[in-house]
């Protein structure tokens, strides 16, 4: 498979090289950051999003893309030093991804205690981009772990129940946890909530 990624990069630069900023190297690009469903609905139509990177393509430098294509290849292997990260980490990866596996092996190479993938549905590489909206609970569950609660809004009802403790209010509604109302599929993301009492 890396041998694959790197022929397919190696392919993009040399049409950068001789061809400048071609439709070839456009698809190939937009194919390497967007899912399928994305770049083409069922009449074939690519969707604004890809417009506008189209667009924006067109008036990047074909030099510039190019170093920044070597940048990428060049890189060195990171496994290691994975091993030692000391920080909270949370991964997000599509399953249309071309870095798929390279997001799984990252997974797999760190402390499981700090660290939480999520892999969304019919998502390529740009998940801030295709589902953002998919990306708020786990960010949610993720920093409850560091302690962050979403304050709930102000009660205008004189109703309210003021023994209520405060962290035994729901931080999110349950019927968005289903993962068809996700649109993902959630690693175990280990949180520690606090219980007051």
């Amino acid at each position: 498979m890396e041998g694959i990624k790197a022929a397919s990069s190696m392919v993009i630069l040399n049409l950068l090289y001789f061809y400048g900023m071609c439709d070839m190297v456009k698809d190939s690009l937009l194919q390497r950051y967007f899912s399928k469903e994305v770049r083409s609905d069922l009449y074939g139509a690519e969707s604004d999003i890809v417009q506008a990177c189209r667009r924006l393509l067109d008036e990047r430098q074909s030099s510039n893309v190019m170093h920044f294509l070597q940048a990428i290849n060049e890189r060195h292997d990171l496994t290691e030093d994975l091993k030692k990260l000391q920080c909270k980490s949370l991964i997000f990866v599509g399953e249309s991804s071309p870095f798929y596996a390279e997001a799984l092996h990252m997974s797999s190479k760190m402390d499981r205690r700090s660290s939480s993938l999520v892999e969304v549905q019919a998502c390529g590489s740009l998940v801030t981009e295709e589902h953002p909206y998919a990306m708020l609970i786990p960010i949610e569950f993720f920093l409850m772990g560091f302690g962050y609660y979403r304050q709930p809004p102000p009660s205008s009802s004189r109703g309210s129940n003021p023994a209520r403790p405060p962290s035994s209010h729901s931080c999110i509604a349950p019927e968005l946890l289903s993962p068809e109302n996700l649109g993902i599929k959630l690693k175990p993301i280990k949180t520690r909530v606090a219980i007051e009492v």
